[in-house]
């Protein structure tokens, strides 16, 4: 028994990309934990990343816009970030290649009072348009207003930072660009004041996905990659079997989180993750690559393969 035990020992070791037990591996997300983030919460909680071998640390950032730098200077093994987001990173230079789809549809919505005057993106025309992060979302927007005969000329944008429905409910703007459809929709109506929203990928701008997994050039054979893939992957068809019993995991791990804006969003988002996380669709990238270009947010378009690519 103790020579069969070396040498299975002795071939484990040997199979290139086999992952070790126990391995650490360190996530950055882009934000504190959420909704978005369940399949990981539920591989966690099912022990689906400990079966791959992996010791998985989720790690919320202090400044949202750090993730990607660290991962690019060596410091974490992957980080959640957005399709968008990547073109920009790549152009200025940073070692980062998507490895994994997390939300593989658009979270982000114009979005109006209901009951208010807007009630087609034509009768934005001389309005007010609150934002959170310029550049992006003002080609979304721009996007969106060319075939009603819009421009950006034609509304007054507003920085509101990050208080988007606060500043609709108060009338400073007559609408938002940026909000999450699973989340400001759902707080507007949990306080009363129910939106309508307007969706980028229904009005000229190519589908994206949301949320992505980026990792460093250099780190593309690492089989703790795949493997952390493979437990997302499981985890999400059980979420998608399970919302409930999921919900129920999701606010045992963070009961901080156990709250009605919270409940909806999880139920919103469920639809919405990659149930092939490692699955890369070529065309979409492309295609979302010239619409950056097209827009003046980057200056050329590189081959997919050199910023995104599918591990298996």
């Amino acid at each position: 028994m103790r020579n069969l035990l070396a040498s299975l020992a002795l071939l484990a070791a040997l199979v290139p990309g086999a992952a070790q037990a126990g391995e650490k591996y360190t996530v950055l997300l882009d934000w504190f934990v959420n909704p978005d983030h369940a399949p990981f919460i539920i591989a966690a909680e099912k022990g689906y990343f400990a079966d791959q071998g992996l010791d998985v640390e989720l790690v919320p950032p202090a400044d949202p816009s750090a993730p990607p730098r660290l991962v690019a200077a060596g410091q974490a093994d992957l980080a959640v970030s957005y399709q968008p987001s990547l073109y920009l990173q790549v152009a200025e230079g940073l070692p980062l290649t998507r490895v994994g789809t997390i939300v593989e549809t658009p979270l982000n919505a114009l979005v109006v009072l209901e009951d208010g005057p807007i009630t087609e993106l034509a009768d934005l025309k001389g309005k007010t348009v609150g934002f959170s992060v310029g550049g992006f979302e003002d080609a979304l927007l721009a996007t969106m207003l060319d075939p009603v005969g819009l421009t950006l000329d034609d509304l007054e944008l507003i920085n509101v930072n990050f208080s988007l429905s606060p500043s609709l409910y108060a009338g400073r703007v007559d609408a938002v660009i940026g909000a999450f459809r699973n989340f400001e929709l759902n707080q507007m109506d949990i306080d009363e004041r129910p939106g309508r929203a307007f969706y980028p990928e229904e009005n000229g701008v190519p589908v994206y996905d949301e949320l992505i997994l980026i990792a460093h050039n250099d780190t593309l054979d690492d089989p703790r990659h795949l493997a952390f893939l493979d437990a997302t992957e499981k985890a999400t068809i059980w979420l998608t079997n399970h919302p409930q019993e999921g919900w129920e995991l999701f606010i045992k791990a963070h009961p901080d989180l156990d709250d009605e804006l919270n409940r909806r969003a999880w139920f919103d988002t469920l639809r919405r993750f990659a149930k092939r996380p490692a699955a890369l669709d070529t065309g979409r990238y492309e295609r979302f690559g010239a619409f950056m270009q097209d827009q003046g947010l980057i200056e050329e378009t590189v081959p997919v393969e050199t910023y995104a690519v599918e591990l298996r």
